[in-house]
């Protein structure tokens, strides 16, 4: 197959969605190449060259074999675990291995990049990914754009977070805490993942866990739905889920994610809101991301986090509506547009 070239930077494991994106570039004429990571560096090479005239060669070699990245047109950065598949054998070679890795494969992903001199486009930059992680931030920068955010306390002390528990329980409103990150804890071989958790008594009367890590504290919104509101350029494609018709779901809908699959629903957005969350998706330098909202009782809309490699295939594949929300044929279409003609640069706000 002839025609421009997009990287697929990914893992071994992902879902079903690199394979239907690639699937829909071919068919607009882009030949995509899946880099795992995770089978960095056993059994996928990467090689640059800088040379002192200043002409760089890289090579990936991949199972299917040779690609000259200097061919490549546009980067999708869709997932990352490089050195993940090291063997714990290696003992105390293995965190510094994984971390050559990691910086190897971040350096060649960011040297093919829009930032370098000779870069193409991506969806999106490692550093504007990375940027996005901060939750502060996207709750402030939300707010500037007319979003509404709930009443937040990020903390340590635990006096703090005792303080905010009881204003807001004078106010006749509950408390809830959750992680920043993905947070999950391995014990045994099976992963144990900290949900979204009432503060009741006893969590309020145990806070000295704070002093080893921070936490999230916001007000506890009385629900309706949930929505999850993906961006891709310009466009979203947003569906509710209803949470609140079981016990189990009422504080996180991912408790019971599976069952929830089939459920989800199409929803559309106030213009004013949706304009605001793609302002506020491309404030950080992205072209994708997916982005959580609350629909309380009184039908407010409320925005809680924007998430740049957020989860999506399952609104695509499984949205009550067939055949769903396109997702994968807007990701594609941006991808094989910036391949071809290139794309606005999104400048990201410091």
């Amino acid at each position: 197959m002839t025609g421009p070239l997009a990287l697929l930077v990914t893992r071994s494991d992902d879902n079903a969605s690199v394979r239907a994106v690639g699937a829909l570039l071919e068919a607009r004429g882009v030949r995509p190449v899946r880099l795992d990571t995770d089978l960095y560096p056993e059994r996928v090479a990467l090689s640059s060259r800088l040379m002192p005239a200043g002409a760089v060669s890289r090579r990936l070699r991949v199972a299917d074999g040779v690609v000259d990245l200097n061919d490549v047109a546009v980067v999708w950065y869709r997932r990352f675990l490089a050195g993940g598949g090291l063997p714990q054998g290696l003992g105390d070679l293995r965190p510094p291995s994984v971390e050559e890795a990691r910086r190897t494969t971040y350096g060649a992903i960011a040297a093919l990049g829009a930032d370098a001199f000779d870069g193409v486009p991506q969806l999106d930059p490692l550093a504007a990914v990375r940027r996005c992680d901060h939750k502060e931030l996207q709750l402030r920068r939300a707010q500037a754009l007319g979003l509404r955010v709930p009443d937040t306390l990020i903390t340590n002390d635990a006096d703090e977070a005792r303080a905010f528990v009881l204003e807001l329980r004078a106010r006749g409103r509950q408390t809830i805490t959750k992680m920043q990150s993905s947070f999950a804890v391995w014990r045994g071989g099976e992963e144990h993942v900290v949900f979204t958790s009432v503060v009741d008594d006893d969590a309020l009367s145990d806070l000295a866990g704070l002093r080893y890590c921070p936490m999230q504290f916001q007000e506890l919104l009385p629900k309706r739905v949930e929505l999850r509101a993906t961006v891709v350029g310009d466009n979203v494609f947003c569906a509710a889920i209803d949470s609140q018709r079981d016990d189990k779901t009422k504080l996180d809908w991912r408790k019971d994610g599976v069952g929830l699959l089939h459920d989800w629903v199409p929803y559309a957005l106030p213009a004013d809101v949706e304009k605001a969350l793609v302002q506020l998706v491309h404030s950080f330098g992205l072209g994708y991301a997916a982005a959580d909202f609350v629909v309380t009782a009184d039908d407010e809309l409320v925005f809680l986090e924007v998430n740049a490699g957020g989860e999506w295939y399952w609104l695509d594949a499984h949205c009550q509506k067939a055949p769903g929300l396109p997702i994968a044929d807007a990701i594609a279409a941006w991808l094989a547009r910036a391949a071809t003609i290139g794309v606005p640069h999104l400048t990201a706000r410091p």
